[in-house]
């Protein structure tokens, strides 16, 4: 027989294992929880992980628009006892490149750099404008011919009125025969040129207040806009100095002031909008707007006599750098007298004559009367001169007033009055007839773009009707 012991076992024992064994199926239980909730987040993550990563790259980008669209420019209020006085800045409509200042940069041997290497700000708050210098200039003295001088006066140089209906001479320019457009070309010490204003009863008329105005600059910068094709955009990027040294000139005409009236900007009581001093110009002497707008940029030097620089910009361009600053890069830097845009596209006067065809900006007949001419007067199709690009795209004009360069752009003014006003075809014929001019910075388009934000025409010049 078998001995059997037995073993007693308590009820507190039994009690006891069967607590355990709950804790140990809660514990299990847990943690088989948090597993299924860490591979649903990991489901979830691989599959919108593309959103996810791309989430704060937006915000990154958003908040640095917003700090763009806040950074405060150069430009610098002026003081309240200031002589160069301004009105309310009116904010123009929302414009894509409007108020950029960021710099234009190119590449230079495998190296970024500007475009336009301006002066340090703390060197620009300082830059005052140089003093006289000597000149080797062979033109000491310049004569504008107007209808009670007689020095032209030789032979018979009457002008029959279909020359004059044919060429656009009125009043204004003086009706410049062939004869006298020829002789025009030769330098002496003392020349004399047809140059716009020939006669009080010319046209382009604006007031006395205006007239005492423009003979208090030593430095211009200005625009036009006839015919209410443009809107004014407030120069940016100067620094304090430009602002009490230098004038901010608008020309307009009726039409345009009515059309900026239309839109909310009214000039004010002192005649200025922003830092522009609007000049009101009455009795335009052309038809053809875009020839009234080749005034006050070719012959700055008739409407600012004493000025001893200036700085033209195209309606269709916000100037966005200090101008003394931009003198100094452009002219003073390189001795250069004249400093102009060239044209990125062409360097042939003869290539640009077809794209101007091509583009409708001139008739063919109209072209054609011009390249003759060139033609006859032995115009070469070199597409350099002086080692300097031959065709220019002039939106921005920046110059030293001097005897050689205002008769330069009596000259070209004239070529542009006798055929088209398409200044880029004579730019080339007059630079290539005044030999003499050859301080001439032609800068490029990357510069161009550094110095200007390009918007564009806003609408169509109306013509004038009488």
């Amino acid at each position: 027989m078998y001995n059997s012991i037995s073993i007693s076992v308590s009820d507190d024992d039994s009690d006891e294992k069967m607590k355990v064994r709950a804790r140990r199926k809660r514990r299990k239980s847990s943690w088989r929880g948090k597993n299924e909730l860490a591979q649903r987040f990991l489901r979830i993550l691989l599959k919108w992980w593309p959103i996810l990563l791309f989430l704060p790259f937006a915000g990154l980008l958003v908040f640095e628009a917003s700090r763009i669209g806040r950074k405060p420019s150069m430009v610098v209020e002026t003081e309240p006892n200031s002589h160069r006085k301004t009105g309310p800045v009116v904010e123009n409509k929302s414009e894509g490149n409007l108020n950029r200042l960021d710099p234009t940069t190119h590449m230079v041997g495998g190296v970024r750099e500007r475009c336009l290497k301006l002066l340090p700000p703390e060197e620009l708050q300082h830059l005052d404008i140089p003093q006289d210098k000597e000149t080797t200039s062979p033109i000491k003295r310049l004569i504008y011919l107007s209808e009670n001088d007689t020095p032209y006066v030789e032979g018979n140089i009457t002008i029959s009125q279909q020359h004059m209906e044919a060429t656009r001479f009125n009043l204004f320019t003086g009706n410049q025969t062939l004869e006298q457009r020829d002789k025009s070309y030769k330098v002496r010490e003392t020349t004399v040129v047809h140059c716009g204003f020939y006669s009080e009863n010319g046209g382009f008329r604006i007031s006395d207040e205006d007239k005492i105005y423009l003979q208090t600059c030593q430095v211009a910068v200005s625009t036009c806009a006839f015919g209410g094709g443009d809107d004014l955009y407030q120069p940016i990027g100067m620094s304090e100095a430009s602002l009490r040294k230098v004038c901010y000139v608008a020309f307009w005409d009726e039409i345009t002031v009515a059309a900026q009236e239309a839109e909310g900007r009214r000039i004010g009581e002192n005649q200025f909008i922003g830092k522009w001093r609007i000049v009101i110009v009455r009795n335009l002497p052309f038809k053809d707007q875009r020839l009234n707008g080749k005034i006050p940029k070719m012959l700055s030097h008739r409407l600012f006599p004493q000025a001893r620089y200036s700085i033209w910009v195209d309606s269709k361009s916000q100037f966005r750098r200090d101008p003394l600053g931009v003198l100094e890069a452009l002219l003073w830097r390189s001795n250069a007298v004249l400093a102009i845009s060239e044209h990125g596209a062409r360097s042939s006067v003869y290539d640009e004559a077809k794209a101007v065809v091509k583009k409708n900006k001139a008739t063919p007949e109209e072209v054609e009367v011009q390249l003759s001419q060139y033609r006859h007067d032995g115009l070469p199709e070199d597409k350099r001169f002086n080692g300097k690009k031959a065709l220019s795209e002039a939106s921005v004009i920046a110059r030293e007033h001097t005897p050689l360069t205002n008769l330069f752009m009596c000259l070209w003014f004239n070529e542009v009055v006798r055929f088209t006003s398409r200044d880029q075809l004579s730019f080339p014929y007059v630079l290539w007839r005044l030999k003499v001019l050859k301080d001439i910075n032609m800068f490029p388009v990357c510069t161009r773009k550094d110095l200007v934000n390009s918007m564009g025409h806003i609408r169509k010049a109306k013509p004038l009707t009488s």
